[in-house]
């Protein structure tokens, strides 16, 4: 179908939606509500988009989220007016923080009621101020178009984040005409691209220079589509690669150079070789404390060079010696040809030695009993790196971590700035509806589950056929870590008493298995895959393990502590 034409006149709702069209949006997770019903009026005379009718606002907004960082494409969702709006707040919070390009769309009451404490008013722009990019009230439908493009456009480039446009009821209502800009320019607004050639020119001098230099890889580089040119320049240079959370599949783990996730919840060795670097190349991350321990004391002595879209995080952590402000994808290929070719023998050895000696400490506990590790090795293993792995917040995020394998970008989808529980069954949601030829799973908590699993509901009318594996151990399992470690065995308000998931699974009409024991796990896993709708896998798995290495609150990435020592599964 062509697209309208500028200058037709048409209601404020068939504009928003003629602009979702002009953005390529195919699909949009919303609630309906009083304030938007105008807009879900018109619904039907666009039917190049899909509205996926959700249960909750949040989970609107999670699986908006997962949309975009299994697809890299934007994710939109839609609430209604006051409590509608203020339930997108977390997922809005959610997606900003870890820079994912999501656009949010709220109806607000009639102009004339705005600040009269109407029914079902919140000031909407006003709460999400401080999470978003930008954000909008749009008091004009002639103004709705030339809104909608530019919050698209903060939405999807420099940094990548989320925008909130908020549209009063009437406006939606209020006819002008369909006016889509040419071109967006805002002023202020610059994207990066290359980097200056002097400011390459001394960072490579200094990586040529150094004899221990080591990559901090971030979630910039899968944003950025970099992981190619990430691979080329540590190849080139000899470097090793260490990955954040969210970095995780910006490099294969079988690759020579990689050396897996580092930070709280790191490897022994990732977390030693950041602190005995001499250089530092931080691409694509925020520089933040669950990744790099305690600020004063990551490694203080080593030269940092910093390449990332946003100048606000240069030096915001920890000093940095030459901020390098660019895009990945183009600043990388220009220090590939800057640099020279290394291969940093000594250096590489040195890790490899301390890897082959703590390997245990990132290894599958040994014996019978089920533990999360068990599982989630044997689900990574059978899913292979084309499926999307998500997860929620807490131990079996961690060991997802640890054992799931990530060997692709846009693999692993989980909540790392925000730590939002409950992220994990909408934004495995979104994931399949972006990727509807990939198999999707999400590692869940059995705490997480139970904040947000009436999206499978959603799976059901959608057909998404999501497989759900609940760790079930009975406890908010990272809370009681800490108070087992930190606060004297002083369990207080983190045993959970749990529904049979299995029931809940047929109540929903959906398959589900429970499963008790290793001789289960793997084929537990193979029915779930051939089952072709959702399926709930209800893994009881041990009480109280804890996950390791970790690296205490407050402590440097050098204190890391190691598991006890065990034999290899």
């Amino acid at each position: 179908m062509s697209p309208t034409p500028n200058g037709t006149r048409m209601s404020g709702a068939d504009i928003v939606l003629e602009c979702l069209k002009r953005l390529e949006v195919d699909t949009v997770f919303g609630y309906p509500g009083g304030a938007v019903l105008p807009l879900y009026d018109r619904f039907p005379a666009h039917p190049e988009i899909r509205h996926i009718l959700v249960r909750h606002e949040q989970g609107g907004g999670h699986a908006a989220d997962g949309y975009a960082r299994a697809s890299g494409r934007l994710g939109v969702a839609i609430g209604t007016s006051g409590p509608g709006a203020t339930n997108l707040v977390t997922a809005i919070a959610t997606a900003h923080i870890d820079s994912v390009p999501t656009l949010f769309l709220t109806g607000n009451v009639t102009r004339a009621l705005i600040g009269r404490d109407g029914f079902q008013e919140a000031d909407i722009t006003g709460i999400t101020m401080p999470t978003v990019k930008h954000n909008y009230l749009v008091m004009r439908a002639a103004d709705i178009a030339p809104t909608i493009a530019e919050a698209a456009f903060l939405a999807t480039t420099g940094r990548k984040g989320a925008v909130h446009v908020d549209i009063p009821k009437d406006v939606f209502i209020e006819e002008a005409e369909f006016n889509w800009p040419d071109t967006i320019s805002i002023r202020g607004y610059r994207i990066p691209g290359p980097a200056d050639a002097e400011e390459v020119r001394r960072a490579a001098e200094v990586i040529d220079a150094a004899e221990r230099p080591v990559i901090f890889a971030g979630h910039g580089v899968i944003q950025s589509g970099a992981s190619d040119d990430l691979r080329r320049f540590a190849e080139k240079g000899g470097i090793p690669v260490l990955n954040t959370l969210l970095g995780l599949g910006s490099i294969s783990p079988d690759h020579a150079l990689s050396y897996g996730m580092m930070g709280m919840h790191g490897s022994y060795w990732a977390n030693h070789t950041a602190s005995n670097a001499d250089v530092i190349i931080g691409l694509g991350m925020r520089m933040d404390d669950r990744a790099l321990g305690r600020f004063a004391d990551m490694n203080p002595t080593a030269t940092i060079v910093h390449v990332d879209i946003d100048p606000a995080e240069h030096a915001k952590n920890l000093p940095t010696a030459h901020p390098i402000v660019g895009d990945l994808a183009q600043v990388l290929p220009q220090l590939t040809e800057a640099i020279e070719a290394r291969t940093h023998v000594e250096w590489i050895r040195w890790i490899d030695t301390m890897r082959n000696e703590h390997r245990q400490s990132m290894s599958v506990p040994s014996g019978q009993e089920l533990t999360q590790q068990f599982a989630i090795t044997k689900i990574a293993e059978f899913i292979g790196p084309e499926a999307v792995l998500t997860t929620g917040v807490g131990q079996h995020q961690m060991w997802a971590a640890q054992f799931g394998h990530v060997a692709r970008p846009r693999q692993f989808i989980t909540s790392g700035g925000l730590g939002t529980m409950g992220f994990e069954v909408p934004a495995a949601m979104g994931a399949q509806v972006a990727c509807a030829d990939r198999a999707v799973w999400t590692i869940c908590g059995d705490g997480g589950f139970q904040m947000t699993f009436q999206e499978i509901a959603t799976m059901v009318d959608e057909r998404l056929p999501v497989k759900m594996a609940i760790m079930n151990n009975g406890f908010l399992g990272m809370v009681r870590q800490w108070q087992e470690l930190f606060h004297g065995n002083n369990y207080v308000a983190v045993h959970m008493s749990q529904p049979d998931f299995v029931k809940i699974a047929e109540a929903y009409g959906i398959h589900g298995i429970r499963v008790t024991d290793q001789s289960q796990v793997e084929d537990a896993i193979r029915e779930a895959a051939a089952y072709p709708g959702p399926v709930i896998l209800d893994f009881q798995v041990t009480a109280e393990d804890n996950v390791w290495p970790m690296v205490p609150a407050g402590a440097a990435l050098n204190e890391t502590i190691e598991a006890p020592v065990r034999v290899t599964h």
